[in-house]
């Protein structure tokens, strides 16, 4: 943060220590034994169970549970695992109210779900706390795959290979690997460093080589990588920031939110991190959600949340747009920014309501804001890729590129949702896919 921004009253320590600790601890506690039993009991083992169907990873749900409800949590992760080895994050970050959860039979006659998601980190958090890595590998291949971005598509790729007997070096640009996981989502959702460990614990796998501070297109080409490896995977995500394009968007104050959430999420001191006393986040999904929240727990006295459509076309799951609100997050809809007012700094952002169909209105109003953050949505950057598709990378089948030998998956290919466990799913696929090509 600048010094002219910290003058204009962004600043550290709004709130004492025990205030932040308060803040940040883990938002769904963890099971108990107990707890989970009674969870489970509540699951009917439907036949044709419908949150399987709903799960991009088609986890076998009903079963997993009912080992769980029969004592065996180990078994239940290992049914969750064969399918999402990124099953404990996927446990934490899914919205599962709008996946298995929202599908689940008592949802739908009671409006009270099995909690399959707390369920899931029951089982995957006590597998996990053992110790143990549930798979090993198949007789080496003598086959090398590259894989580029160590974000929850990557890391399912590789591991998926990995089991296969494939030798996979991945490729990333970070210090740390994890991707969105790491660097893109909320601290209170992934307390304790879990995302680092379930790193550690994935590359158990063994057979997976990790190359950090490697970007495609400055240290390596795709052309370079096909050459040398016997298959490439890009899961290298959205890197670019998408730009509200308006007059003062430079001014002081005014940031993306995606930086602000890998800040605070490497951040070793949370009443170090600088924050406004009056913020705004514009935009209407996860990113803009987790940046609000975490704003007012850092003790921002005001934060607002503006999207351009209704509260029912938000990205961020009403659970999610539920929670901000009880943190004390404002937020509003129908309207779209204008202009970002200040001398140098950010003293106020003018917004114009508008229409369902974007028609402006007319009508304008002002915040006063001395920190704004940019969540309106990502985009794929870097050159001498395969074919795009409205910007992403066009795939057909499981992930297969324009390029022969290239496949792609997770944010920057084209036809996900930017979910993690979509990235799983499509990480898993690609590798099956990889697998059967090279066994010709």
């Amino acid at each position: 943060m600048t010094p002219n921004a910290l003058a204009e009253g962004i600043r550290p320590g709004r709130l004492d220590e025990e205030s932040l600790l308060e803040g940040f601890c883990d938002v769904h506690p963890r099971l108990d034994p107990h707890e989970a039993m009674v969870a489970a009991d509540r699951c009917y083992f439907c036949h044709d169970a419908p949150c399987i169907a709903a799960c991009p990873t088609e986890i076998d749900i009903p079963l997993f549970i009912r080992q769980i409800a029969t004592g065996t949590p180990e078994a239940a992760a290992k049914t969750i695992f064969e399918q999402n080895i990124l099953g404990g994050m996927c446990a934490r970050v899914c919205p599962v109210e709008t996946l298995c959860e929202g599908a689940c039979v008592r949802e739908t006659a009671e409006r009270n779900p099995v909690e399959i998601g707390r369920l899931q980190r029951y089982a995957t958090d006590t597998l996990m706390a053992a110790g143990s890595h549930p798979f090993r590998r198949d007789a080496p291949t003598g086959k090398r795959i590259a894989v580029v971005g160590a974000g929850p598509a990557g890391l399912a790729c590789a591991h998926r290979l990995a089991m296969k007997g494939h030798d996979v070096v991945i490729h990333d640009a970070r210090p740390k690997p994890g991707g969105l996981n790491e660097y893109g989502i909320a601290a209170y959702k992934t307390v304790d460093g879990f995302a680092e460990r379930e790193v550690d614990w994935l590359m158990r796998i063994g057979g997976i080589t990790l190359e950090q501070g490697r970007t495609l297109g400055a240290e390596m080409t795709l052309d370079a990588l096909r050459d040398a490896y016997d298959a490439v995977f890009l899961g290298i995500g959205l890197g670019g920031v998408n730009a509200l394009g308006l007059d003062g968007e430079d001014r002081e104050g005014v940031d993306d939110a995606v930086d602000f959430i890998a800040e605070l999420r490497q951040a070793e001191d949370l009443a170090a991190l600088p924050i406004g006393r009056d913020v705004v986040v514009i935009g209407g999904g996860m990113t803009a959600v987790d940046a609000a929240v975490q704003a007012k727990l850092l003790g921002a006295l005001n934060v607002t949340m503006v999207y351009r459509r209704a509260r029912d076309r938000m990205n961020a799951s009403r659970k999610e747009q539920d929670h901000a609100a009880r943190r004390g997050v404002k937020i509003v809809t129908n309207a779209v920014p204008v202009a970002v007012h200040g001398n140098g700094a950010v003293r106020e952002v003018e917004f114009e309501f508008v229409e369902d169909d974007l028609a402006p209105t007319g009508a304008r109003f002002r915040l006063p804001a001395d920190q704004v953050f940019k969540a309106i949505g990502q985009r794929l950057d870097g050159a001498a890729l395969p074919e795009l598709d409205r910007g992403k990378i066009a795939v057909t089948g499981a992930g297969r590129t324009s390029v022969e030998g290239v496949w792609a998956g997770g944010d920057c290919a084209a036809g996900g949702d930017d979910l993690t466990v979509t990235a799983v799913a499509q990480g898993r696929d690609a590798a099956e896919d990889i697998h059967r090509a090279l066994a010709g």
